[in-house]
């Protein structure tokens, strides 16, 4: 007997449901699109964006949400080295700005990471706000030691183990560790 998919569904206010589903290459115009509206022009700059910059996302974990045959949300997770310790950072987290408020990113941030947790990972990490992430149980708690290539906000990094005492005794830099994107020459590219 085959399992049944659970998928996320909200109401949004012009009774629309949105659905949560494994990303698609159709999506990735749509995508760029809301990145660029929600953290701007220079969002290729930001620190994180060197651990994703030539590297596809990790397999089976990037996901968007539609709503009315349209992108309103999205959320990838990328293979990294947290000081030694294989991990994935998650992001970035985004959604459209007339769909706020909704439960849409809680509801693509509990998607990924039982994804992740179902895919036998053990931690996760990610560099955003303290107490919006802590509802899902992120903290700074053992990413002290830890760094990232280029700068940012110590409180700010943040992580949650999967598995009990993955992220034990993590320290030095976070490095990308997955699959180059195909295409990406030497491993960079935007």
């Amino acid at each position: 007997m085959a399992a049944l998919r659970k998928t996320p569904v909200a109401l949004i206010s012009d009774a629309a449901a949105f659905a949560i589903r494994g990303e698609r290459s159709s999506d990735v115009a749509a995508r760029e699109v809301l990145l660029d509206a929600c953290f701007g022009a220079n969002r290729h700059a930001r620190t994180c964006q060197r651990l994703r910059d030539g590297y596809a996302p990790a397999e089976g974990l990037a996901f968007s949400a539609t709503a009315n045959g349209r992108l309103v949300g999205t959320v990838r997770l990328w293979h990294v080295g947290a000081g030694g310790k294989p991990a994935l950072v998650l992001g970035p987290l985004a959604v459209d700005g007339a769909c706020r408020e909704l439960g849409i990113g809680a509801a693509l941030m509990d998607h990924a990471l039982a994804a992740a947790k179902a895919r036998g990972h053990g931690a996760v990490i990610l560099l955003g706000d303290a107490p919006y992430y802590a509802r899902f149980g992120f903290s700074a708690l053992k990413t002290g030691e830890l760094a990232l290539p280029g700068p940012f906000e110590r409180d700010r990094l943040l992580g949650l183990e999967l598995r009990d005492g993955a992220l034990d005794s993590a320290w030095g830099m976070i490095v990308p560790s997955g699959a180059e994107r195909q295409g990406a020459a030497g491993g960079k590219g935007p």
